[in-house]
């Protein structure tokens, strides 16, 4: 008798868990974690926390130059019946800062009196989510190991998105630990919400390249719950950025290469769109969006000299049209380029389809030359444009996530079961370096 209830304890362990997540995967959407929730208090916690670790950084000037010591730092907040760790604080202030978030604006989404969201996906992750009441920036739990990874390839991850500015990488923008005396402690990571800001996207994809469990039921059942679809579900269709194609298949196999050579795979792109509007389709085409768009996507103050700047040609080649003249763009200053080429002291905008025709037709060759060179693109006008590509007609949302999980070997013996589960087709669980070759010639055949 005690053998069989030994015997069936573990059976029902299984039943439970697979319960639980029936149960997780039913509820699939955004809710708001307001004070019935069971979360409510920890969320409240980790708010009052992030308040006064963004503080510090308030308080403290952006480090220009970061040493090893500022990878390394650790402080810890101590607040009634909790205590906050924050790691790296410095470093990551730089990155924040790289991509025009004050800390202010930082503090406002992650510390205001609106409550914070739970995001459930149909992710197999046991991490939770959660949203800030914006849905600018997403927190979610990870295990110590993971943490530990971020942080001691923290170096190569900075130097990656300095060589690589408009990386698709997703923005890790804080790591800390709360910990909560005799309940819990937890690490968590801020990062940058890729689908953001989401009103208007009407589907999502999680891309990682295979097909073995790759495929989820679009139905919603009539509910209003977010699907999060797969590599499957996507046949048929492709990413249509036109001039922007070349740029993103070679940017994909950068950041591809980053994750192989830190030995990591099972990373995903996430993909989705939205239509563009009639006024962002013509506004696309005007000179004052154009110099808006090359001021956002280009640091001017890091030009060699004022004898060599950095340029765009179209701006050039218009110049005698409206745009303003050289001794403004040498000069340094974007924003007197911005406001002439608004129109202010002129009559009206320039659009570009009045411009010479050959200039447009050399567009992709001569006017984002510079940018390519720096490893850049034109950024959109719009918020959180280092995620967001406008093709032709569809405004795309896309980042790579998910890049913790390390080609150890419990993942080695995972892939050779996989290979005689499944002989013959692609499943995620490979070697790094053919994860990022199969994952960036996927990307590639599916883009256009």
């Amino acid at each position: 008798m005690a053998k069989r209830k030994a015997a069936g304890a573990p059976t029902e362990t299984r039943r439970r868990r697979w319960w639980h997540l029936r149960q997780r995967w039913r509820m699939l959407g955004v809710f708001e974690i307001n004070p019935e929730h069971e979360f409510y208090h920890l969320t409240a916690k980790i708010k009052e926390g992030m308040q006064g670790s963004i503080q510090t950084t308030v308080d403290s000037p952006v480090q220009n130059t970061l040493t090893a010591e500022h990878f390394k730092a650790e402080e810890t907040h101590t607040h009634e019946g909790f205590e906050m760790q924050t790691f790296a604080a410095p470093v990551f202030a730089k990155l924040r800062h790289s991509l025009d978030i004050s800390e202010e604006d930082y503090m406002n989404s992650l510390c205001s009196d609106g409550c914070y969201l739970q995001f459930v996906s149909n992710s197999k992750s046991k991490a939770n989510f959660f949203v800030t009441n914006d849905k600018r920036y997403f927190l979610k739990t990870q295990s110590r190991r993971e943490v530990q990874f971020l942080l001691s390839n923290l170096k190569a991850y900075m130097d990656h998105l300095e060589k690589y500015p408009h990386s698709l990488l997703v923005r890790f923008l804080s790591v800390h630990r709360i910990i909560i005396p005799n309940q819990e402690k937890k690490y968590f990571i801020v990062m940058q919400s890729v689908f953001y800001p989401d009103e208007r996207i009407n589907i999502r994809y999680d891309i990682k390249g295979c097909e073995v469990g790759r495929w989820t039921n679009p139905d919603t059942g009539g509910k209003q719950v977010i699907k999060v679809l797969k590599d499957n579900n996507f046949e048929g269709q492709s990413i249509a950025l036109d001039q922007e194609k070349s740029w993103f298949n070679r940017q994909v196999k950068e950041d591809a290469a980053l994750l192989r050579r830190l030995n990591v795979l099972d990373y995903s792109l996430l993909v989705a769109h939205q239509p563009l509007h009639r006024d962002e389709l013509e506004g696309k085409h005007s000179l004052a969006n154009l110099v808006v768009r090359t001021t956002k996507s280009f640091d001017f103050d890091d030009s060699p000299t004022n004898e060599d700047p950095p340029s765009v040609p179209l701006l050039e080649e218009t110049r005698a049209e409206g745009a303003p003249d050289a001794a403004d763009r040498e000069s340094g200053q974007p924003q007197a380029a911005a406001a002439a080429a608004a129109g202010e002291g002129s009559s009206e905008e320039i659009p570009l389809q009045e411009m010479n025709s050959s200039v447009r037709r050399n567009r992709s060759d001569s006017e984002l030359q510079d940018f390519q060179e720096h490893h850049c693109r034109l950024l959109p006008n719009c918020k959180n444009a280092v995620h967001v590509i406008d093709g032709p007609d569809q405004r795309y949302f896309v980042g790579i996530i998910d890049v913790f999980t390390v080609y150890g070997w419990k993942k080695r013996l995972e892939g050779l079961w996989k290979s005689l589960r499944f002989p013959g087709r692609a499943f995620s669980t490979v070697s790094p370096d053919k994860y990022s070759r199969r994952f960036s010639q996927w990307i590639q055949a599916h883009t256009q």
